[in-house]
């Protein structure tokens, strides 16, 4: 039969958009249509994207019904959004974005559905922070934050609790994660010192600037007032300060972003920071580093293991980061 043949060809099964109807359906296990009946003779994860009028989303019977199929193992849901709904009305029950959805499809084809990071807390720090001069001028960088955007989105997707500090402009995507946005390196440091303690896992992906300007205007400075000489002075290292306040269950993980030789400055970076394991990230190579849509480096762990990862998209490289950091802290729980 037809339902029998898609069930076991299907890897993944999306429900783009779900409807109240059929959420109920697969609560309580119908199977009278094509559909249902795949569903029920089928073993992949399916995704399922809500959409529907407000109303009907807010009734106590689809929100009980949308908890309940989500406590099976094989259900993974992307919330709806707020907007403007099929019905011209603007509220809650607006289906997920297409791009969500996509990237959610790509991490179960990674995983199997597999929720390895279930339970755990996970802090990453993304983006390239500001110094500025004046309310227009800053001394930054070209970190745009999709590394870390992909590592958020490869948790979450994999089961962890998220909290995402970032300072990055446009639109995230990342439902589902506590979002913390910030400026410049003493604001990322406050967020990070204060969601620090309850983080099981931390990734310092961010490109914190090193130094800022000496003194800071309120008001643009005129042209002819900019200095021929610009004193500068350091900004906090945030990573050095997690790696001193680290705990014993807590894994640290740093990115050094380097042209040239990439593995000895991580290493020398890895070792004085206190960190549990390092990405070194080739940025003078093509389709790495900032701003691509690929990545690829090293990664490097406290007890010399090292992982070569080749080009590829970068929600894959966080996928492979989780990984290798679920394989170390696995290995350290079986030595203890």
């Amino acid at each position: 039969p037809l339902h029998i043949q898609l069930g076991e060809w299907a890897e993944i099964i999306v429900l783009a958009p779900l409807t109240a109807n059929t959420l109920a359906k697969l609560v309580y296990g119908f199977a009278d249509n094509l559909l249902t009946n795949t569903i029920l003779a089928s073993s992949c994860p399916i995704l399922l994207a809500p959409a529907m009028n407000t109303d009907m989303w807010e009734q106590t019977a689809v929100q009980r019904n949308w908890q309940q199929v989500l406590t099976e193992k094989r259900y993974y849901g992307i919330h709806p959004g707020s907007g403007i709904l099929a019905c011209d009305r603007v509220g809650q029950g607006r289906m997920a974005e297409p791009k969500e959805i996509v990237t959610n499809i790509k991490s179960l084809l990674y995983t199997a559905g597999k929720r390895d990071l279930a339970g755990k807390k996970i802090l990453i720090s993304a983006g390239g922070t500001r110094e500025h001069l004046d309310p227009v001028r800053f001394i930054g960088n070209p970190s745009t934050g999709k590394m870390g955007i992909a590592l958020a989105q490869a948790a979450l997707h994999r089961g962890a609790n998220v909290t995402f500090v970032h300072s990055i402009s446009g639109e995230l995507l990342l439902s589902g994660v506590k979002i913390i946005e910030v400026v410049s390196a003493a604001q990322m440091q406050q967020a990070m010192l204060a969601n620090f303690a309850e983080a099981d896992i931390i990734v310092m992906s961010a490109a914190v600037a090193d130094v800022k300007p000496a003194e800071y205007s309120s008001e643009k400075l005129p042209k002819r007032s900019l200095p021929n000489s610009l004193p500068l002075t350091p900004v906090p290292d945030i990573v050095a300060e997690l790696g001193k306040l680290k705990q014993s269950h807590q894994y640290l993980i740093g990115f050094a972003a380097q042209t040239g030789d990439i593995v000895a400055p991580a290493l020398e970076k890895l070792r004085v920071k206190n960190l549990d394991a390092i990405v070194a990230n080739p940025i003078d190579r093509e389709g790495a580093g900032f701003g691509s849509n690929t990545n690829q480096g090293i990664f490097l762990d406290a007890g010399g293991r090292q992982l070569d990862i080749p080009s590829c998209s970068k929600l894959e490289m966080a996928h492979h980061l989780w990984d290798f950091a679920i394989s170390v802290i696995s290995y350290q729980l079986s030595v203890q």
